[in-house]
């Protein structure tokens, strides 16, 4: 693909091992470069700064996301038949099948569950004092995800490591990405030996799926990837975002005392936990037509690369952003995505951080490091691995 010369090269791998455990000053000296930045280890545009992230996302005619989000073609053509790759009408009729489980109302109705639940997990944890705190993490969406989406009892317990290896395999085709294979693809065989089986739980999403497809309205091998697509997500972001919350309490202990003090900032405590630990580096998107951003031409056909987890950290977009700290309005963070891909279960993953942070606030005095944190290995999802901690109870 030509490449116009003024536009800034970064060639340090941004999926390297080390860059996976500490890509922010890469994302630093990428938005120094400009706006546009080429990455040639991955042949791609990359986008580190917030503006056009944000205006790439809004412009889902130009940059589009039917022939995929990976880095891989591989996995772009796998993921076919996926809200996540799909465009326009597709899209919508995709996202509407399943968009009145997790509407604003169909999420109240669930948040006393959710809330007795969080309060259970942190009771247990207490109990237990010194704990992992991505175990902690992983309880809650764990119980309500899978009940959410119809998944049997029997299988859960790989639940986790199939969907950070779904995400996995959305990066470039790189020794993680390879190693992931055989872990994605189990999650592929197990799902359609529910859909098939028809042993998704009674009244749940996945339940509607086939319904939907005994109606007609889509075909029944599209119901294993709808529930995937559903399921890999709430479980890993949610995680991601639980655990980074942990973390970042415990590390920063004047904000805890300050969210202690008014409860009522933890809605947006958990925009500042996403915009400073995005769970999600960055999608890539394909370009349908020419086009042109801040002052570089896109041939039509190339990719370009939305970097949220940088969008996030830019100091264009906000002030100090590479402080901590729950009082600022982070409510424009791209960590969710935006627009229309927009992630659809982010009202379920801020019901259950929202959710756990109410248990914590009135149940634990403090949150204290017990050990160093150990950062996962992901492609695409950015996440504690390990992360001991002790709960000193109110």
């Amino acid at each position: 693909m030509p490449r116009r010369h003024e536009v800034p090269v970064y060639r340090p791998d941004i999926y390297s091992p080390q860059a996976i455990l500490d890509p922010y000053p890469h994302y630093a000296k990428m938005r120094e470069l400009g706006p546009v930045v080429w990455l040639p280890e991955h042949k791609i545009h990359a986008l580190p700064r917030y503006a056009e992230c944000k205006a790439v996302l809004l412009d889902d005619k130009t940059f589009v996301s039917g022939d995929g989000v990976a880095l891989n073609a591989i996995a772009n053509r796998l993921s076919r038949g996926t809200t996540l790759n799909s465009d326009g009408e597709d899209h919508t009729r995709r996202r509407a099948l399943v968009a009145h489980r997790l509407t604003p109302r169909a999420l109240r109705a669930l948040r006393d569950v959710v809330d007795r639940q969080a309060a259970e997990i942190v009771d247990a944890a207490l109990a237990r004092r010194t704990v992992d705190g991505v175990e902690v993490a992983a309880a809650l969406p764990m119980s309500v995800v899978p009940d959410l989406v119809g998944w049997p009892a029997e299988g859960r317990e790989n639940l986790l490591r199939w969907g950070a290896a779904t995400f996995d395999i959305l990066g470039p085709l790189n020794g993680q990405a390879v190693r992931a294979v055989p872990a994605g693809l189990g999650m592929a065989r197990f799902a359609h030996t529910v859909a098939k089986q028809r042993k998704v739980l009674p009244g749940s999403m996945g339940d509607d799926l086939l319904r939907a497809a005994d109606a007609g309205e889509l075909a029944h091998a599209e119901c294993p990837a709808l529930m995937i697509d559903y399921l890999a997500p709430s479980l890993d972001t949610t995680l991601s975002a639980i655990a980074s919350a942990l973390h970042l309490f415990a590390t920063h202990p004047g904000q805890w005392r300050l969210l202690k003090d008014d409860p009522g900032l933890i809605p947006n405590a958990v925009n500042e936990v996403v915009r400073f630990e995005s769970p999600l580096r960055a999608f890539s998107r394909k370009v349908a037509r020419d086009a042109e951003v801040a002052g570089t031409a896109l041939p039509a056909g190339s990719r370009v690369l939305v970097l949220y987890a940088s969008a996030n950290r830019d100091a264009r977009a906000w002030e100090d952003p590479d402080t901590f700290d729950i009082r600022r309005d982070a409510a424009r963070q791209l960590g969710f995505g935006h627009g229309t891909h927009g992630c659809a279960g982010q009202g379920l993953a801020r019901l259950e951080t929202q959710a756990m942070l109410r248990a914590l606030v009135a149940r634990v005095d403090k949150i204290e490091p017990a050990g160093p944190p150990e950062w996962a290995q992901n492609n695409i999802i950015h996440r504690l691995g390990r992360l001991p901690l002790e709960l000193i109870p109110a």
